[in-house]
């Protein structure tokens, strides 16, 4: 990042070429100089296909889903793609909702999958080649009555849901287990204006190089690190201001912490979104981007930030099908995409949207891309 930690945003929203006219789709803006050269994932939230795009937004593969996609879809080293088809379930719930975590190889044939119906949200590939999701079961009444917080009586059929963290094996055998029962709730209320059906909402599951886990609440508006021998939290961090959050990493090797911030919280309209790096050891804030004109990007439920090799952060403005690029030390837009595919359901109405959950780039000569497109 540059020098200011709080570059100025005042051209986010404008080009060269004038404002961006967001009744246009697909490539909307491209400095070629200055943006991360690669290909970019674009998976419509519910579609049944994944594809990668160029610099130019042209579609360069494709992946053809056994369903609607789940969440999210990303590649692994080697090309394979890891992601997430629903299936019927029998929890009530169905935000980010998947249940059958899938990998697929270059070509699209099945090699490896695993199911479990009330898995949601986030799930990582680990170094030792195990896979690690998240997924939802019912809270016992008596642990419910002791979390505080959220809209009185607004339980899911009498009942609140907590998230389970689940390490399974290759061979789909269970190796680790934790879930936000371990949690005192009276240490954790659920955020101002929530609903009261799920405690946690947890949205992100991210190793870190020493096996512990990167995890975010979104309904308790809370970002921990989770020591998985210890069992417990050992670091955390809570501000209702970020608004439910979203995708938190390490970046900056390790020293800070990255994350989308919502701005869904319940004050006076215009709401606004936020890309924001926190100290990863005091949790203060030391960087923040906004658009110039504020109310321009907002993205109420999802989102998702990458930090690219060359310091620019990608940016997945989910409930709009954007994408676009941040320049690290300007804090202008280098890369502006807009999906042009409407033709999956909005996540939170019954119309038809072309929202995505996460984006992620790769360069070409990555582990995930090299030797397989031109």
């Amino acid at each position: 990042m540059g020098s200011n930690p709080f570059p100025s945003a005042s051209h986010n929203f404008f080009y060269e070429e004038g404002a961006v006219d967001f009744q246009k789709v697909g490539m909307i803006h491209h400095n070629h100089e200055r943006s991360f050269q690669g290909y970019t994932t674009v998976a419509t939230f519910r579609s049944n296909t994944v594809l990668l795009i160029d610099g130019e937004g042209e579609e360069k593969h494709k992946w053809e889903l056994p369903g609607a996609l789940g969440s999210l879809a990303y590649l692994l080293p080697g090309g394979n793609l890891l992601c997430s088809v629903m299936i019927e379930t029998d929890i009530p719930l169905s935000t980010a909702r998947g249940g059958r975590i899938l990998e697929l190889s270059w070509d699209g044939d099945i090699v490896w999958e695993y199911t479990d119906s009330t898995q949601h949200h986030d799930f990582r590939c680990l170094p030792n080649g195990n896979t690690i999701y998240i997924g939802w079961r019912a809270l016992p009444d008596e642990f419910a009555a002791r979390v505080g917080g959220g809209i009185p009586g607004t339980e899911i059929e009498g009942k609140m849901y907590e998230d389970y963290y689940r390490e399974v094996s290759q061979d789909g055998e269970t190796v680790w287990e934790w879930s936000t029962s371990e949690l005192n709730p009276e240490d954790y209320p659920i955020s101002h204006g929530l609903d009261r059906g799920e405690f946690g909402h947890g949205n992100t599951v991210c190793p870190l190089p020493d096996g512990n886990l990167l995890i975010n609440f979104r309904n308790l508006d809370t970002i921990a690190i989770l020591d998985r021998e210890k069992r417990k939290l050992i670091w955390e961090k809570r501000d209702e201001h970020w608004g439910r959050p979203h995708d938190p990493q390490p970046v900056a090797e390790g020293s800070r912490i990255l994350f989308f911030a919502n701005g869904a919280f319940d004050k006076p309209k215009p709401q606004r979104s936020a890309l924001i790096e926190l100290d990863a050891k005091s949790g203060e804030e030391v960087w923040r981007w906004e658009a110039g004109i504020p109310w321009t990007f907002y993205s109420h439920v999802m989102g998702g930030v990458q930090r690219l090799p060359n310091g620019n952060t990608l940016v997945c403005e989910s409930v709009y099908g954007r994408i676009f690029e941040v320049d690290g030390e300007t804090g202008e837009v280098v890369w502006d995409y807009i999906n042009p595919d409407f033709s999956a359901p909005y996540p939170t109405a019954r119309e038809l949207a072309n929202s995505i959950f996460r984006a992620y780039r790769y360069a070409a000569d990555s582990p995930e891309i090299a030797g397989r497109l031109s």
